[in-house]
């Protein structure tokens, strides 16, 4: 009898343990609410109330969603995953810090898709990425930061990809889109980007392989730079517009940073162009406080 106890209580602690491991298992689709609660599982009927409660509850590679309208806060992202709003309001309202981190793997992917990142005046970076294989911004609004919108800083190879998204209204006189990793050359594409009415640059690469196409890039300090004297800062401006930023649209220092330009309009700023910009020859530069500038050389179209 003694032995058949054994074995039931061995047996029920085993079941407990599964119950537990079972209960506590990440999901690959997660939810937050306003109205959510991060003890919840995060489910559809039992949301999240934050992104930082939804993140340890969702399984690399998984998809966190906003279910309706919310200020779901600051969240460090370590891992593969994608968090969105679709068809709602999901803001990162943060005071003193910042907004987004991403600190994932060389091998990661992170997607952040409908979010409106908000600094307050006081926020540090909207996006602050560190370390990871890939990010993609989608869709977002970054504004009111006192550092930079986007502050993409990586050790390893790394791709940004920004679409359909506007940066505007970061106060500080640092770049709103600053590209400058500390390892090799990340590549780098904003399409459909408006950067506008930032207190510094509206995009500084000192590091890296940039291509900026169908954006607005305007009423900053700066428009668009590329200082280096010794990595790689390439930028190939296309299809877009540089207009009415204080000082220079586009320009670069330092001995190996150059931008090519193509079918873009720079016009209503301190100057046009300046350092080693090179054009392909298409382009409309006019009107900036009567100081064009002139490109150092015209590529070939192919």
């Amino acid at each position: 009898m003694r032995t058949e106890r054994l074995i039931r209580y061995f047996v029920a602690g085993l079941l407990i343990l599964f119950a537990s491991s079972t209960a506590f298992a990440q999901a690959t689709r997660t939810w937050v609410s306003g109205v959510g609660d991060d003890v919840n599982p995060c489910s559809r009927t039992a949301p999240c109330k934050t992104f930082a409660g939804a993140i340890s509850k969702t399984a690399p590679g998984g998809t966190i969603d906003a279910l309706d309208p919310g200020g779901f806060g600051a969240v460090t992202i370590t891992k593969s995953i994608t968090i969105e709003a679709v068809g709602t309001v999901a803001s990162v309202l943060v005071s003193g810090t910042n907004g987004i981190i991403v600190a994932a793997q060389p091998t990661d992917q992170v997607i952040l898709r409908g979010l409106t990142i908000e600094g307050l005046g006081t926020g540090i970076n909207g996006i602050n990425f560190t370390s990871g294989g890939k990010l993609v911004v989608e869709r977002c609004v970054i504004q009111a930061f006192t550092t930079s919108g986007i502050n993409m800083a990586t050790p390893a190879p790394s791709q940004l990809v920004v679409t359909d998204t506007t940066i505007d209204k970061n106060t500080s006189a640092g770049p709103a889109v600053f590209v400058a990793p500390t390892g090799s050359a990340p590549s780098v594409t904003l399409d459909r980007v408006r950067i506008v009415e930032n207190g510094g640059m509206g995009v500084l690469v000192t590091n890296g392989i940039v291509s900026i196409r169908n954006s607005t890039v305007a009423y900053n300090y700066y428009g668009v730079r590329a200082i280096s004297s010794s990595a790689t800062a390439q930028i190939a401006l296309d299809d877009s517009i540089v207009s009415g930023n204080s000082v220079t649209g586009v320009s670069t220092a330092g001995a190996v940073a150059s931008i090519v330009i193509s079918r873009s309009t720079i016009t209503g700023n301190g100057s046009g162009i300046s350092g080693s910009v090179s054009s392909f020859g298409d382009n409309r530069i006019f009107n900036n406080n009567g100081n064009d500038g002139t490109p150092v050389g015209t590529v070939p179209l192919k």
